[in-house]
This record gives structure tokens, sequence and C-alpha cells, in this order.
């Protein structure tokens, strides 16, 4: 099989078209890192964001059962005292019969 020699024009269009597919391959590589970098920067920001979320929301737990166990405490003591208000009426209740039936001790 026999080549033909190229000719000096054909030699300098195929070393064109080397050089701009070089070219080309290189400014392609040099997008797809921007991408990748704003993409990492993305993704960073999302986590960043997404670990604020979860710590507010760990806050807000906090505060929600501070405030719950506060309330929790105060309900208490206003049935521990509705408690003792109704067995001192009780016993005032049960001293008044005794004492309207002669049954009290004064």
């Amino acid at each position: 099989m026999v080549v033909a020699p190229l000719a000096f024009g054909q030699i300098a269009t195929a070393r064109n078209s080397l050089i701009t597919m070089a070219d080309q391959s290189s400014q392609l590589s040099y997008q797809a890192g921007e991408a990748a970098g704003h993409a990492q920067a993305r993704r960073e920001e999302v986590v960043e964001k997404a670990h604020d979320a979860a710590s507010a929301a760990q806050e807000a737990t906090r505060e929600g059962a501070s405030q719950a166990g506060g309330l929790v405490q105060q309900a208490g003591a206003q049935v521990q005292q509705i408690a003792q208000g109704t067995a001192g009426a009780v016993k005032s209740a049960a001293d008044a019969v005794k004492n309207a039936t002669g049954l009290g001790g004064n």
C-alpha cells in the first residue's frame, strides 16, 4: 500500500485542527473544574444551612421542654393547693355537722 505524501497545506490544516481540538479540550476541562467548584461550594452552603436549622430546632426543643416542665410544675402546685383547700373545706363542713348535731367536742 502506497501512502501519498501530504501537501504542505494539508499538514498545516491538520496541525491547526489538532490545536483547535486541544484548545477546546482545555476549555472544557476548565469549565468542568469550574462547575465542580461551584457544586462543592453549593453543597457546603446547603450542609451549613441544614446544620443551622438542626441546631435551631434542637434549641427550640430544649426551650419548649423547659417551658413545659415549668407549666407542669405550676399545674401540680395548683392541684395541690386545690386539694388542700378542699380537705380544709371538708373538715370544716364535718365540724359544722358535728356541732349542729351536738356531736362536736366543744
